[in-house]
């Protein structure tokens, strides 16, 4: 099994052990993994997550919206009571939408001037690749350098020395 593949089943285990709260009877945080999100008109959740999706909010979210890889689009009337974060994706806000906090991480803020943001907006646009490697990537390789120069620390170091050969 090659590096990435490895890196990938530890990542995809690693997010399905913590999403595992969202799923408890009672609950009402919502997290998908490639499936689209809707809160509808009549709804209420306390947080949203999501994972190479999007979401669609109309009615109320108590808590924070994070989408990776997708946009959030909050529509008439929908609200956000916490902190709305997007990576690698678009937000709009149409007429009557209300939010607290905003930030876009490779995306744009499409915002009707109707929509209300109690706090601030702060939007990182350009090439969504490239603000994802930054973020997710950028570290991965730092640790993989630091494995690497490890290993070769190790191997040079560890190397049996050579015998003299015999003069005659």
């Amino acid at each position: 099994m090659g590096f990435f593949s490895r890196l990938s089943l530890f990542l995809l285990l690693g997010a399905l052990i913590v999403s595992v709260p969202a799923f408890a009877d009672g609950s009402h945080d919502r997290t998908q993994f490639g499936h689209d999100i809707v809160v509808s008109s009549n709804d209420q959740a306390t947080e949203v997550t999501c994972f190479g999706c999007s979401v669609h909010i109309r009615g109320q979210v108590a808590s924070d919206v994070t989408a990776f890889g997708g946009s959030v689009v909050i529509e008439e009337n929908g609200q956000v009571g916490g902190d709305t974060t997007v990576f690698g994706g678009d937000l709009r806000l149409d007429n009557g939408a209300e939010v607290s906090n905003v930030t876009v991480f490779g995306g744009k803020v499409h915002r009707d001037p109707g929509a209300s943001v109690k706090g601030d907006v702060t939007s990182f646009a350009g090439g969504a690749a490239l603000w994802l490697f930054i973020i997710f990537g950028l570290p991965f390789l730092l640790l993989a350098g630091l494995i690497v120069l490890v290993i070769w620390l190790v191997r040079r170091y560890s190397r049996p020395s050579m015998p003299m050969p015999a003069r005659v």
